[in-house]
């Protein structure tokens, strides 16, 4: 089983969704027996809290739920016990590295280097309020994730 964590600010915006994303894309593969599939955050601000709302419209949007999330900050024990970690931005990727001792086994990696769009940051929605581009940024980056993980 392929363990995948996605990684954002607060996990209640980017991470959440690519997270329910991922899990309808696999699902809709027949793969879901193949993965395990989380998010979180790499900071404290919204801990507990669900998908913000903008985020949970688009997702639905697209059919997809995603009851049942509560955001919580990533710890070091996560990084051993996830193969891939997927960070949304620049920022994301430095915070997984400093918490992991500098990613020692190479699992933290920006999520539209997936998408042949390398060092590039998946649309912030919180600042930008365009849930559509984070929608489109992340359809990218998990179709290419999923064909280099298969």
């Amino acid at each position: 089983m392929i363990k995948i964590l996605f990684v954002c600010h607060g996990s209640i915006c980017r991470s959440p969704m690519a997270e329910f994303m991922f899990k309808d894309m696999v699902e809709k593969a027949g793969l879901s027996g193949e993965f395990h599939i989380a998010s979180a955050a790499m900071h404290s601000d919204e801990i507990g809290s669900s998908v913000y709302p903008p985020a949970r419209r688009k997702l639905a949007e697209h059919g997809i739920g995603c009851a049942g999330h509560a955001a919580h900050r990533m710890t070091r024990a996560e990084y051993d016990k996830y193969d891939v970690i997927i960070c949304m931005d620049q920022a994301n990727l430095r915070d997984v590295r400093r918490l992991s001792g500098g990613d020692p086994e190479g699992k933290a990696h920006l999520a539209l280097d997936y998408a042949g769009r390398p060092g590039e940051e998946v649309a912030d929605p919180w600042y930008t309020g365009d849930f559509e581009a984070t929608w489109q940024d992340l359809s990218q980056s998990l179709a290419g994730l999923l064909k280099a993980l298969q």
